[in-house]
């Protein structure tokens, strides 16, 4: 089987087809081939360019899970310590009181 050819090459040779294809200077029958190869080529580009955006988006997505958990983890901090601040100050309170 043969291996898929890299991105970067597969549309280096994509832009080549293009330029050859404009020069117009080629029989029918090469041109219709290396218009087929072109088609492979962009269908290939474009199936790449979709996994990379997935990957972008899924790598995105645990990113903002990460800092969303942080963020929540930070207020239940801050809260906690709200709490205990808020519980210390009523406990001065009240021995102030039984003064």
């Amino acid at each position: 089987m043969e291996e898929e050819p890299k991105f970067e090459k597969a549309l280096e040779r994509l832009e080549e087809i293009v330029e050859a294809l404009e020069g117009g200077n080629m029989p029918l029958d090469e041109a219709l081939k290396k218009y087929e190869e072109g088609v492979k080529l962009s269908r290939l580009c474009v199936k790449k360019l979709e996994q990379a955006e997935t990957k972008v988006e899924l790598l995105t997505r645990a990113l903002n899970e990460d800092l969303a958990l942080n963020v929540s983890d930070e207020n239940s901090e801050e809260k906690k310590a709200s709490r205990k601040k808020s519980k210390k100050g009523k406990e001065e309170e009240e021995s102030n009181l039984l003064l």
